[in-house]
């Protein structure tokens, strides 16, 4: 039926861009058809809607006599996604902060809450998807679709062409912990910034929640760098596409 079709596209979309962004389907590696098609368990129909939708949010590019690539954006298109981040995210906490709703707050609030824990115990690998929730949380508080759906995709295609890497460097030590590695550092204050960011929204001080998110930007450009191209990876696991993230 349409609407269980409409369905399974979205999810096949979000399936290829997961794979795109995660290194799964490098840089200028063609997409086919059928060879998605088997992967994700779907027929060729959603597959050929996603990459639609994909080429028109910029991860994939349509080849003459090759079809369906990964793009690869130049190094000056990746500089300009921070650029944009740097403009855009600003606006969106200062809208944030004038258009929240209580039901906002509340899972800003609870992100946080996780977030700080998380980080401070070092366990860094569950940040990401706290950090993704976060932004996409404040993101929907500025009242505004059109807005939002920049953010989102503008984090996703940054995650996608950068990696974040900061130099490692020790932690003066304290009576009775380990040191921690700049990245545990950073972590912890990353999410200190993001407390008083909420904070500023709670209180509606559009001002201060422009001025913090663009001095959280700034200091998060530091850790950038540009991903190199890699091999497509030969991974042949299936993807459940029901039970795919929106």
């Amino acid at each position: 039926m349409p609407g269980g079709r409409r369905i399974s596209a979205h999810a096949v979309c979000t399936a290829i861009r997961d794979d795109i962004v995660s290194g799964t389907f490098a840089p200028g590696s063609r997409l086919i058809e059928e060879f998605l098609a088997r992967r994700y368990g779907v027929s060729r129909v959603p597959v050929r809607e996603a990459l639609r939708t994909l080429e028109s949010e910029g991860f994939v590019t349509t080849r003459r006599h090759a079809g369906a690539c990964v793009a690869q954006p130049s190094e000056r298109e990746a500089a300009d996604l921070l650029d944009i981040r740097a403009l855009l995210e600003p606006l969106g906490a200062a809208r944030a902060a004038q258009r929240r709703t209580e039901a906002h707050l509340k899972v800003l609030r609870g992100l946080v809450r996780l977030g700080q824990e998380r980080a401070r115990r070092g366990q860094l690998g569950e940040l990401r998807p706290l950090g993704d929730w976060f932004h996409e949380t404040l993101a929907q508080a500025s009242g505004s679709p059109s807005l939002a759906g920049l953010l989102v995709q503008l984090r996703r295609k940054i995650a996608w062409v950068y990696a974040v890497e900061p130099a490692h460097r020790a932690a003066p030590s304290a009576p009775g912990t380990a040191l921690r590695s700049d990245f545990s550092l950073r972590a912890v204050e990353s999410w200190d910034e993001h407390g008083a960011l909420v904070d500023a929204v709670a209180r509606g001080d559009a001002a201060r929640a422009r001025a913090l998110a663009a001095a959280h930007a700034e200091r998060s450009m530091s850790e950038y760098r540009l991903r190199r191209p890699s091999r497509v990876r030969s991974s042949k696991h299936s993807v459940n596409t029901a039970g795919v993230r929106n």
